[in-house]
């Protein structure tokens, strides 16, 4: 593997993971308890349904086994820090966002090898191998939850520089995102180019089913606009860097990450444009379900 997987894949996504524990406090777990019903109502469409959708996709798509669990460990990902910023810009309730980030990470340290091990166990892409044993759990556990941890920490106890060091960490945390998305499309040009036509089409649909799954149910679930607009890019929006972390790293497999690779290119498109036919518009008085909550540092 080149340096950047083994080398500089973990240290992005430290970063990224560092940048989302210097925006959280104890508070954004506590909050979920002021706005439990949308919350519940995200975690549910983002941990069971999407999985179950994906799963449909996969199999209507008919993808190789390799790409198919790929797919799955998209699908398992939490929400990425980038929701917070779509969220922001289109008046999203980006507190809710943070809330829902911090709870989801955690979760995913288990609900992501239980999906991988399902998909690896379905399709099995590896000969029979066996899939994510409790030592890549723990790798994942490091991967994911050491670097938040580590960056709530220093909120807690150097808060004047986590407010210094907030805006410039969230700006390299697009930039590293890019340039680990750019980094792995290049690392693997010629197998992207040959499965980039059999995944733009699913990873474009399932992108748009997932934001349209995160808006339309909580407001079918009578949740505010803004709060809805916030779940819909925390659903819709995957923590792709992740994906292929997990992918190259804790499972060695370049192929693994390509529906991860392609979805993270374009899901910042279909993202921008989903958008702006959701985005709460100035003078709207819309969002009289929840309360909305002041993001941290705003």
């Amino acid at each position: 593997m080149s340096a950047l997987t083994t080398i500089g894949l973990p240290v992005a996504l430290g970063i990224i993971m560092f940048g989302l524990g210097l925006t959280l406090t104890v508070g954004d777990f506590a909050r979920v308890l002021k706005q439990p019903k949308a919350v519940i109502i995200a975690l549910l469409c983002q941990l069971i349904l999407l999985p179950i959708i994906c799963f449909g996709l996969v199999l209507a798509f008919q993808l190789p086994p390799i790409l198919a669990v790929g797919m799955m460990m998209l699908a398992a990902s939490p929400g990425g820090t980038t929701a917070n910023l779509y969220s922001h810009l289109f008046r999203g309730d980006v507190a809710l966002n943070i809330s829902l980030t911090a709870v989801n990470s955690v979760i995913s340290v288990i609900t992501l090898p239980l999906v991988t091990n399902f998909a690896i166990w379905y399709f099995d892409p590896f000969d029979d191998q066996l899939g994510m044993q409790w030592a890549k759990v723990l790798e994942v556990f490091a991967i994911v939850l050491v670097p938040v941890a580590l960056g709530m920490l220093v909120r807690r106890f150097w808060p004047a520089f986590a407010r210094a060091m907030d805006k410039p960490v969230r700006i390299a945390s697009v930039v590293i995102l890019v340039v680990v998305i750019a980094g792995a499309v290049a690392s693997n040009w010629a197998l992207l180019v040959e499965n980039f036509a059999r995944l733009s089409g699913i990873t474009i649909l399932f992108c748009l089913i997932s934001l349209t799954v995160g808006y339309l149910v909580p407001r079918w679930l009578k949740i505010g606009k803004r709060q809805a607009i916030a779940t819909s890019f925390e659903i819709g929006i995957h923590n792709a860097t992740l994906a292929i972390v997990i992918a190259q790293t804790v499972l060695g497999s370049d192929e693994l990450t390509l529906p991860a690779a392609v979805y993270g290119v374009l899901m910042f498109f279909v993202a921008f444009g989903f958008g702006f036919l959701i985005r709460e518009r100035k003078g709207t008085a819309d969002d009289t379900f929840e309360p909305a909550e002041s993001a941290p540092f705003a």
